[in-house]
């Protein structure tokens, strides 16, 4: 059967929508040589100019729009969708005021026809969102989603739903942008792969915007590939220029290279304006380094920055095409770097918040410039109270500690500052500051869910099969992980905001038994603010590069102690590990103490000393300690009512000692549950969670650094994740985990440490007994059986754990994180 143009031309259309190019190409031309209807065949033209627009030759498809309109004798609704076309067009070139003119046309021309009017107001939406009036693009998105319902294309209604989100994202609400786009993209990837690929490309600004950018780059380099193959040269350069603001962060050099191939690639397809935000990206770069000087702001570097001529035409340009926000970072980061000469930045009401920040940056760089610390310091205070309103809906542990990520330079500035100004008060403010950062928004416990808990059993089950292979890395895990995160985002609510605690409130809790060693880290210079119940004193910590070095050979001395304990090379591999400690312990820890006698010690230290096994070093050994993530938390724990009444005791398989380890540490304890074999599954080891005061697991452990909330305890039926612990209502006081590696962290952006035993204590529970590297199976039996019958008869932990220690002669790596006394 020979079907019609009008036939043709629809199927065509629907092909187009789905993102079926080449076979929408095909029929589309089929229907153009079939047509001897004018108007039908300057729809056709309109279509097929679509094509040409997404294959990167928009001055040809303006010049058949421009034909076609000028046909007599078209139809209200044809001249309504070439006017549509052509406000298309005015967009991809930047020319957002034309585009809007165009759109407002042909939608008020097109009246109530929903087919051709709604694309078009998605594409009003899309340069109201670009012109920055979110408002108008929200609305215009909401009409869109109506009429794709009303006529039930959920394909398209979904692709509305995902420009929502967009919008979301524009507006900083991070947690709805993903929930909108996470909803679409249920849709959309049952439709074709280039709309799975503009998901993933908005998805990935999310990703970008909540710090979480090794993710976010891994998933634009896929949507590039897609793109590419699909031979949409100007969607591809789209994706390399997010790709670009993302490596800024943290490759300036890398950001650089792909803005610039970005920028070529627009100019192939005349697409100036992206050519122009690419241009700006790649002079951004130019002018940032991967190296931070003292202040925490871009070192001076041989590279060649570029001329005050080129970043002033380039901020020129982008103001032209509508890209005010654009062109004023580019003019920040010139007089960040002094190429630019200083002037008071006035920002627009709806900057972006990176540009906000930018421009706090450069108000802390002109008082700098002129010896002004403590304005520089307020400075950098203002700018981090900026981005902490901007997080505030951030409860959950994996976004509150990624978006540290925008405050990196104002805090590093703030630290430097408060370094050289040397005051207790000073010093300890900017470490509550940088510690505190991250866990100011109290978390609600979620509700029980379990849509959730299928999706975790699923991940166990796929790590399971994949051995150590990556198995986060298969399509189905990051499906899975994209739905746990967007709950654990949006599940874990605020439960309002916790400011950091002066240093005066901080003595006012202590005895006089009691004192806090609150480490400062800045470029390569440390101090440690001593906090007593009479005073507080700065110590410099003058060997920092001795401590950097032998902390560079530590874990691997304490694995290889582990599993050397008897033979010729036990003494060998111990005399070398003893060595190592003593440095340590002299160059950090020894000058910090010589202000204080107290017997108890709070410690706070910045993500540069993650991994220290602080109860192994000669200096603290005797003392009873507790690493804090703060002082203000580790005050708000301590105010609270600790219980030790019930126990339960869990052992994953395959670990030597590990039974004999429980049944020791549980004969202190009157009533205590002991899970073992096949009975330690993770559902039931949650279940006991909620119904002890001490909860402690001995199993093999993994910490992921890339995702610290897959690090898993192996139970009887697989990992539990972090995630479990986060969906758990209530969980223990105390929880004691003697799993290999479990204790350890992984650092984001310079000072925040993420790992399991964060989880636990972001989800509630006061304190954790963990180890950050491998412990000998002999030595965690002997020493944690004897912390419980300290436990048990009413001690804190750290004061069990150090009675425990002193008892047993043993000195292991396990330590108390939280509130240990």
């Amino acid at each position: 059967m020979t079907l019609s143009a009008t036939e043709l031309y629809k199927r065509g259309r629907g092909h187009l929508n789905a993102g079926r190019n080449a076979a929408a190409r095909r029929l589309l031309q089929l229907a153009a040589d079939r047509s001897s209807d004018p108007d039908l065949s300057a729809r056709i033209t309109g279509s097929l100019a679509a094509l040409v627009i997404r294959q990167g030759d928009p001055a040809t498809a303006e010049q058949m729009c421009l034909q076609a309109l000028r046909q007599r004798g078209l139809s209200p609704t044809t001249s309504a969708m070439l006017e549509g076309q052509l406000g298309l067009l005015a967009l991809e070139r930047g020319d957002l005021a034309a585009a809007v003119a165009r759109f407002d046309r042909g939608i008020a021309r097109i009246g109530d026809d929903r087919e051709h009017r709604t694309p078009m107001l998605i594409n009003r939406s899309v340069a109201h969102m670009q012109a920055g009036h979110f408002a108008a693009a929200r609305a215009d998105l909401e009409r869109a989603a109506a009429d794709y319902a009303a006529a039930g294309d959920e394909v398209e209604r979904a692709m509305a739903v995902h420009n929502a989100g967009y919008v979301s994202l524009l507006e900083g609400d991070l947690v709805r942008a993903l929930e909108a786009m996470a909803e679409a993209r249920g849709v959309m990837e049952h439709a074709s792969a280039v709309n799975v690929a503009i998901c993933d490309l908005d998805r990935a600004e999310v990703l970008r915007d909540a710090g979480l950018t090794t993710e976010a780059e891994r998933a634009l380099e896929r949507v590039a590939r897609v793109f590419g193959a699909h031979r949409m040269q100007q969607a591809r350069g789209e994706a390399e220029l997010h790709l670009a603001r993302s490596l800024l962060a943290h490759d300036p050099a890398a950001a650089a290279r792909t803005a610039a191939a970005a920028a070529r690639r627009f100019r192939t397809v005349d697409s100036e304006a992206w050519a122009a935000r690419a241009d700006g990206v790649r002079v951004r770069a130019q002018l940032a380094d991967g190296v931070v000087d003292r202040d925490g702001l871009p070192a001076p570097t041989a590279r060649r920055l570029p001329p005050a001529d080129e970043i002033v035409q380039v901020a020129a340009s982008l103001r032209a095409r509508g890209f005010a926000a654009d062109a004023i970072a580019v003019e920040l980061a010139g007089r960040l770097r002094g190429v630019l000469p200083a002037r008071a930045p006035r920002l627009p009401r709806d900057a972006p918040i990176d540009v906000r920040l930018l421009a706090h940056r450069v108000r802390v760089r002109d008082a700098l410039a002129t010896g002004r610390e403590a304005p520089a310091r307020r400075r950098a205070a203002e700018g981090l109270d900026e981005l902490a309103r901007w997080q505030v809906s951030a409860a959950s542990l994996d976004l509150q500690s990624a978006v540290v990520m925008h405050g990196r330079p104002l805090m590093m500035a703030g630290l430097s500052s408060a370094l050289r100004a040397g005051r207790p008060e000073v010093l300890f403010e900017w470490s509550e500051r940088a510690r505190h950062f991250s866990q100011r928004v109290v978390p609600v416990r979620p509700s029980p869910d379990s849509a959730a808990a299928a999706d975790l059993a699923e991940l166990r089950a796929l790590r399971a099969d994949a051995g150590d292979a990556d198995w986060l890395a298969s399509p189905r895990a990051v499906e899975l992980h994209d739905r746990l995160r967007r709950r654990q985002w949006s599940d874990t609510g605020g439960g309002g905001v916790e400011e950091h605690a002066s240093m005066d409130a901080v003595a006012a809790a202590l005895d006089d038994d009691t004192a806090v060693l609150s480490y400062v880290w800045s470029a390569e210079r440390v101090a440690c603010v001593v906090v007593t119940a009479r005073g507080a004193q700065v110590h410099d910590i003058p060997h920092w590069p001795l401590v950097r070095s032998a902390s560079a050979g530590l874990r691997a001395d304490l694995d290889v102690s582990a599993a050397v304990r008897t033979g010729p090379l036990a003494r060998v591999v111990q005399d070398s590990l003893d060595a190592r400690l003593q440095t340590l312990s002299r160059a950090l820890v020894e000058p910090a103490l010589a202000g204080t006698h107290a017997r108890r010690l709070v410690i706070t230290a910045p993500g540069v000393l993650n991994g220290m096994p602080w109860g192994m070093l000669p200096a603290l050994r005797g003392r009873v300690f507790t690493l804090a993530v703060s002082a203000t938390r580790w005050v708000a724990l301590r105010a609270g009512t600790a219980s030790s009444a019930r126990a339960g005791f869990a052992v994953g398989p395959r670990v030597s000692r590990g039974r004999e380890e429980i049944e020791r540490a549980a004969r202190s304890w009157p009533a205590a549950t002991v899970l073992d074999d096949a009975d330690a599954r993770v559902d039931a080891v949650t279940r006991l969670a909620g119904e002890v005061d001490v909860l402690h697991i001995a199993a093999h452990g993994r910490h992921a650094v890339d995702n610290p909330l897959f690090s898993g305890l192996e139970l009887a039926d697989g990992a539990l994740f972090g995630y479990d612990i986060d969906r758990i209502p209530t969980v223990p006081d105390t929880v004691v985990l003697s799993a290999c590696e479990v204790g350890r962290s992984s650092v984001r952006w310079g000072e925040e440490a993420i790992g399991m035993t964060r989880v636990w204590l972001h989800a509630g529970t006061r304190c954790v007994v963990a180890a950050p590297v491998v412990v000998a199976d002999d030595a965690a039996c002997e020493l944690l059986g004897a912390m419980h019958a300290e436990l048990a008869a009413g001690l804190a932990p750290a004061e069990a754990l150090a009675a425990a220690s002193a008892r047993t002669g043993i000195i292991a790596p396990f330590q108390s994180h939280g509130a240990g006394f």
